[in-house]
């Protein structure tokens, strides 16, 4: 069964690549209450979809809903903004993927949920 509720708190980062800019200057993807600085003050800014890979891996032993897709890798992404998140690296060969690779956010599908088959879409990353 599909979380729709889930699904429709993260269109805003998903879809729009919406994050959270505190006042001491840490960003956040998705929303957060608090800083780790304990600042509560924050604005909502969108970020430019740019970054660099902070580490990756590949899995070759996927859960059964990306079983069709394998090997693939995922990344930790930094964004030019700050923001840290996590994403499937795609359209990119798995050789050409390396710690420090400038990265660009592309919108795509994400999976297929449920025996519904409704379909997830959210930003993976390309190697530029």
């Amino acid at each position: 069964m599909a979380n729709s509720q889930r699904y429709t708190r993260e269109i805003p980062h998903r879809f729009r690549l919406e994050a959270q800019k505190f006042e001491d200057g840490f960003v956040s993807l998705p929303n957060r209450y608090i800083s780790p600085n304990g600042n509560k003050n924050s604005e909502k800014i969108k970020l430019s979809g740019k970054g660099k890979i902070l580490s990756y891996t590949v899995i070759h032993t996927p859960s059964d809903e990306f079983k069709l897709i394998k090997p693939y890798a995922v990344a930790i992404i930094e964004t030019i903004e700050g923001a840290r998140l996590t994403a499937m690296i795609t359209d990119t060969p798995l050789d050409k993927i390396t710690i420090g690779a400038d990265v660009e956010l592309v919108f795509r599908k994400i999976k297929e949920e449920g025996a519904s088959g409704i379909i997830n879409y959210g930003y993976k990353a390309i190697v530029v």
